[in-house]
């Protein structure tokens, strides 16, 4: 998608959490083509020095206008100290992306406690320590924009993945409440809720024992949206101040429209497809 697009974002300072690929990295490269100035977060600092070389090439942007921050979403503690050194560098922040989070691939009888535990505390009490940091600056400047990357699995629920369904549909409630309180000081919220994209957030994610990663990899005749689709129609939302939007491809995206419009009818068709595609998952265990 070409800068006008995104015209209305042209010199916003946009910091990005989970910065250093997926959803984030690519999200970075579009709001370098408006002119935004940028706030790279993750905890790998040499990934996102390389996302930030590629963003100038991206767009309109020098040097100065990029701030690779090293962040680590579960010490809550350098949250503060995090926002401090963005204000230093740019005075202000006009939009937070709360993007950095993890999967899960886990029957949920099978899934110890532990991992909800830590589900929770990096995909919800990690964004919301975060955002908590950040809002008084923007109550302070009466103005401002917390976007939330949720999934299609925060709208309805996923089978075999319980604890990143539960993490997910928590930050709904989370910022549908806060929309409502931060309305007066003029401060936007858009809940972004990306079906099956391309990525590598397989490789991470939790399994059903505390510790084990999945290491998982997505093959390309999967029926998947690209990341860089994905990312030009989240900056597109951005621009645009939309509520929640719905980015995926089918049948995924009829499915929500069925929740959201006729939840029994969805839940219904949703368990006869889900009893079908367990029992095959667990024919293929034996």
């Amino acid at each position: 998608m070409g800068t006008s697009t995104y015209t209305a974002l042209a010199h916003k300072v946009v910091w990005i959490t989970g910065a250093s690929s997926g959803i984030g990295e690519y999200l970075a490269y579009e709001l370098a083509q408006a002119g935004c100035k940028l706030v790279l977060s993750a905890r790998r600092e040499d990934e996102l020095n390389r996302v930030k070389k590629q963003c100038l090439t991206s767009g309109p942007i020098k040097e100065e206008d990029i701030l690779v921050l090293p962040l680590d979403l579960l010490k809550f503690d350098s949250h503060k100290d995090a926002v401090d050194k963005v204000l230093q560098n740019f005075s202000k922040i006009d939009v937070l992306v709360n993007n950095a989070g993890r999967s899960q691939r886990a029957a949920w009888i099978d899934t110890d406690i532990e991992v909800d535990r830590q589900m929770f505390e990096l995909n919800v009490l990690g964004t919301l320590s975060l955002t908590k940091a950040v809002l008084p600056k923007m109550v302070e400047q009466k103005s401002g924009h917390i976007v939330v990357i949720s999934s299609a699995a925060g709208k309805l629920g996923a089978p075999n993945s319980g604890s990143y369904t539960g993490s997910k549909h928590a930050l709904h409630g989370y910022f549908e409440s806060l929309r409502i309180e931060s309305a007066p000081d003029n401060i936007e919220i858009t809940m972004v809720c990306p079906g099956p994209i391309f990525s590598n957030i397989l490789a991470t994610a939790f399994t059903e024992e505390n510790g084990k990663m999945l290491q998982g990899q997505m093959q390309q005749g999967e029926k998947r949206m690209s990341t860089s689709r994905c990312a030009a129609l989240t900056a597109t939302a951005i621009a645009n101040k939309l509520d929640e939007v719905w980015i995926s491809p089918q049948p995924v995206l009829i499915f929500m429209y069925l929740f959201q419009y006729m939840p029994s009818i969805a839940r219904r068709i949703g368990v006869k497809m889900g009893v079908k595609g367990i029992k095959k998952l667990r024919e293929g265990q034996q």
